[in-house]
C-alpha cells in the first residue's frame, strides 16, 4: 500500500548521511538512486569521504554543484581518516548541531539500496520507533540468496544470537549497516565516547537497549557486488563479543565504561531494587531485629526495610544524621561507611551521642573490596568503578574485614558478631533455581575463607561508653555513695 508522503511528519527535517571511503565507483549512482518523494520532507544529503585514497571526494563534488539533484547536498572531507565509527560520530553531530529530526545512514559502497529509504523512514515519520534498523535476517535465508556468503552468514547468525542472550534483547541483526534515527535519540546516547572501529554499531545498539529506546526491524533485500571489504571479520568478531561482555559486566558491577553510562550522571542507579528477597546485608538486618525495637536508619538504608521493620512493630527513625535525639534500641548503618569522606569523625559523633550504657546495638555494612573477584581484577590491573557494586562510583573509602574492624575499634566500638554475605546473584541470574544455587556455593566459600569470598561485610557492634560518660557517671555515683552513708541505719 502506498503510504501518504503528506500526512504525519512531512515538516521533519531528514537528513541523509552517506559515509564514503574509496568509493568513486559507486558514490554518484547511491546519490542518484535516493527517491525524490523524499524531496517532500525538508530532505538534505550529507556525504562525508573519510580520507579516501581515490576520487571519491571529486565524484561527490561533483553532485553538490549539480542543479538537476533534488535534495541541497554538503560534501565534508575528513583530512585523517577517522574510521567508520567516528565517521558516523561526525555525522550524527552534524545532524545535531544543524538541527535536523532523523538521520539516515547509507554506504556510499552501494551495498544497501537507497530505493528502501521511504519506507524504512516511515517508523520515524510516526514517532513508533527511536531507529529503525534495515535487517537482512528477517526474510527467510533471504541474506543467503543475495549473495551474502554462507561464511559471513553464520558468522551473523551466530554474534546476533550470543549479543541477544548476553543483553535480554530480541533483534533479528545486529550488525546492518543500514540504519535511520531520530536524533532526539541521538542526543540521549553519548555515542561519541564509542569506538572509531566497525563495532561502533554494536556500542550504538548497546546503548539504545539500556536507554530504553525502541529499535524497529524492517525487512531489506540483500546485495553483495564488487565492493571491497574493509572489515577484518575475527578482529571484528572478537570486538563484538568483548563490549557486549563489558556493557554485561557492568550491569553486575564488576567495572564501569562511560559510553554505557547512558544516564551521563556518572553515578549510582538510583533504583536500587529491593535486596529483602534473597542474602543481603538488608535480609540479615530484618531477621536480626526483634518486634517491637526501636530503630533508626541513617543514610542510605532502602525505603524497602524501613517499610518491613514498620510492619513488625518496630520504631523506626530515618535521618541524614542522628543528633543525639531519642533512645534506640539499633542504629543501622548499611552501605554508609564506605560512602563518608571521614567515616572517623562520624563514628566519633555517634559514639559520643549514644555510646550511654552498651545497651544500643549499630549495624554496619560495606562493599568487601577483598571479595575475590576484585582480586582477580587488581591481578591484571583492573580497578574499575561501577553504577553499583563494591566499587560504587560514589564510594570514597573502600574496606576490607579488617580495615573495617579496625576502624570501628579504634572510633571506640566492641565487635558483637561478624558475617560474609554473598555476592547478590539473585539480581543477575534471577530469584529462581540457578541464583539460589549460586547464593549457596557462595555461602560455602564463605564459610571457607570468609575475607576472600564475601562480596559484603556484616557487622555489629557496640559503642563503648566515652570517657567524658564514664567522668559523670563516676561524679554521680560518688554523691550516692555519699548520701548513703550518711543515711541512717
Amino acid at each position: 500500500m502506498k503510504r501518504d508522503m503528506n500526512g504525519p511528519g512531512r515538516n521533519k527535517r531528514v537528513l541523509i548521511f552517506i559515509v564514503a571511503y574509496n568509493a568513486e565507483r559507486t558514490i554518484q549512482d547511491v546519490v542518484r538512486r535516493i527517491p525524490a518523494s523524499l524531496a517532500r520532507f525538508d530532505t538534505e544529503i550529507l556525504i562525508i569521504d573519510d580520507s579516501s585514497r581515490d576520487d571519491t571526494f571529486d565524484r561527490a563534488h561533483v553532485l553538490e554543484k549539480d542543479a538537476q539533484t533534488p535534495f541541497p547536498i554538503t560534501v565534508l572531507y575528513n583530512p585523517v581518516n577517522q574510521g567508520y565509527g567516528g565517521n558516523q560520530k561526525i555525522g550524527f553531530r552534524y545532524a545535531i548541531e544543524n538541527g535536523f529530526d532523523l538521520v539516515a545512514l547509507v554506504h556510499g559502497d552501494g551495498q544497501y539500496k537507497p530505493e528502501c529509504l521511504p519506507d524504512l523512514l516511515q517508523p520515524l515519520l510516526d514517532e513508533e520507533a527511536d531507529a529503525v534498523f534495515g535487517s537482512r535476517m528477517i526474510t527467510r535465508l533471504g541474506a543467503l540468496k543475495g549473495g551474502m556468503p554462507l561464511y559471513k552468514y553464520a558468522g551473523n547468525r551466530i554474534l546476533t544470537a550470543i549479543q541477544n542472550t548476553l543483553l535480554h534483547s530480541s533483534l533479528s541483526e545486529f550488525h546492518s549497516g543500514y540504519r535511520l534515527y531520530s536524533v532526539d535519540a541521538l542526543k540521549r546516547v553519548p555515542f561519541g565516547r564509542n569506538t572509531n572501529d566497525f563495532h561502533f554499531d554494536t556500542e550504538i545498539i548497546i546503548q539504545f537497549l539500556r536507554a530504553g529506546l525502541l529499535i524497529k526491524e524492517l525487512p531489506i533485500p540483500t546485495f553483495y557486488g564488487d565492493e571491497i571489504c574493509h572489515v577484518n571479520g575475527l578482529r571484528y568478531a572478537w570486538d563484538v563479543i568483548r563490549v557486549t561482555l563489558l556493557a554485561r559486566a557492568q550491569d553486575f558491577g564488576i567495572l564501569y565504561e562511560r559510553k554505557f553510562d547512558v544516564s551521563g550522571r556518572g553515578e549510582s542507579d538510583p533504583g536500587d531494587p529491593s535486596k529483602l528477597g534473597f542474602a543481603s546485608a538488608y535480609a540479615m538486618t530484618l531477621a536480626l531485629i526483634p518486634a517491637g525495637s526501636s530503630v533508626a536508619l541513617i543514610g542510605a538504608a532502602s525505603a524497602s526495610i524501613s517499610h518491613e521493620l514498620t510492619a513488625k512493630g518496630c520504631s523506626v527513625t530515618e535521618a541524614d544524621a542522628l543528633a543525639g535525639s531519642g533512645t534506640f534500641d539499633y542504629i543501622l548503618l548499611l552501605d554508609v561507611l564506605d560512602h563518608l569522606p571521614a567515616p572517623e569523625r562520624f563514628l566519633d559523633s555517634l559514639r559520643e551521642a549514644y555510646a550511654r550504657d552498651g545497651g544500643v546495638r549499630v549495624i554496619v555494612s560495606a562493599g568487601n573490596i577483598g571479595f575475590f573477584i576484585t582480586r582477580f581484577a587488581l591481578l591484571f590491573g583492573g580497578f574499575n568503578y561501577s553504577p553499583r557494586g563494591i566499587l560504587d562510583l560514589t564510594h570514597t573509602r573502600l574496606f576490607t574485614f579488617r580495615t573495617l574492624r579496625i576502624l570501628l575499634e579504634q572510633s571506640g566500638y566492641r565487635i558483637r558478631e561478624a558475617r560474609g554475605i554473598p555476592a547478590p546473584f539473585p539480581l543477575v541470574l534471577g530469584k529462581g533455581l540457578v541464583g539460589r544455587m549460586a547464593i549457596a556455593v557462595n555461602r560455602a566459600l564463605i564459610w571457607i575463607w570468609k575475607s576472600l569470598f564475601a562480596y559484603e561485610i556484616f557487622l555489629v557492634c557496640t559503642p563503648l561508653p566515652t570517657l567524658e560518660w564514664l567522668l559523670q557517671r563516676a561524679s554521680e555515683s560518688r554523691q550516692a555513695k555519699i548520701e548513703s552513708a550518711i543515711q541512717p541505719r
